[in-house]
């Protein structure tokens, strides 16, 4: 079967993509907010999955003793392994989930951002990961939340699915995986989300918006997250942990 991760329309982390920051460097406070989230739960050695260009994952270094990037795409993989060059500390696979993944040495953490939406077997893609990952390691799953918010925007980009807790939760049991964090969050963006892309029919967010709403809706979000555990949100966000 397909995987639908391998038919992605634009790659999830490329030059011009929205999806997972946000629009870059239009998009700083998204992106911290991305890294703060899953910074936590990162330990030693990591491997990403949908690594795009390798901005994120390069944000983990200094807290590493070894990193593994990875991709499907053609592209990427090739800035990834342009971008990485000089590192010998960094390897940098090709592959497109579920499969049996090339990695000699197992790490302690997995990380994926927007990546398990475009796959259509999911469960067995976490447990390629989990076959991969430590006893008692951790995979830290981003994913968008809610198929309310499902619109032209997940159809471009080879959304599969959208998720809510409940979801995501039957996918990570299902892959045999314990769950340490689950909850819905960016419940500004999730409002915003659905009133610009999917009840504004947009087929794409408007770059101009999306500065504005970094500049306002996530510092928000992100002082209301603090003391509030949010109902909905524009993404779901999970700590799996592999049985030790």
């Amino acid at each position: 079967m397909s995987s639908g991760y391998d038919r992605v329309v634009q790659p999830a982390a490329g030059d011009e993509a929205l999806e997972n920051h946000l629009g870059g460097d239009e998009a700083k406070n998204y992106r911290k907010y991305e890294f703060d989230m899953v910074a936590p739960h990162v330990g030693r050695s990591l491997l990403e999955i949908g690594s795009g260009l390798g901005h994120f994952a390069e944000q983990f270094l200094p807290r590493l003793d070894r990193l593994v990037v990875s991709d499907f795409d053609p592209y990427c993989v090739e800035q990834l392994k342009k971008r990485f060059a000089d590192r010998d500390d960094i390897d940098v696979l090709q592959f497109a989930l579920p499969t049996e993944i090339p990695l000699k040495d197992k790490v302690d953490t997995v990380v994926m951002m927007n990546v398990l939406e475009h796959i259509e077997d999911d469960a067995e893609a976490l447990r390629s990961l989990a076959r991969v990952t430590l006893p008692g390691g951790r995979i830290v799953i981003w994913v968008p939340g809610y198929m309310q918010l499902y619109g032209d925007f997940d159809r471009k980009v080879g959304h599969v699915q959208r998720y809510t807790p409940k979801t995501l939760a039957a996918t990570v049991g299902k892959a045999g995986l314990d769950i340490e964090v689950l909850k819905p969050i960016n419940f500004l963006g999730g409002i915003a989300w659905w009133a610009a892309v999917r009840r504004g029919g947009v087929g794409y967010p408007d770059p101009r918006l999306v500065k504005i709403y970094d500049r306002t809706v996530v510092p928000m979000t992100r002082l209301i997250e603090r003391f509030i555990r949010p109902p909905f949100g524009q993404t779901v966000f999970c700590v799996a942990r592999v049985p030790g």
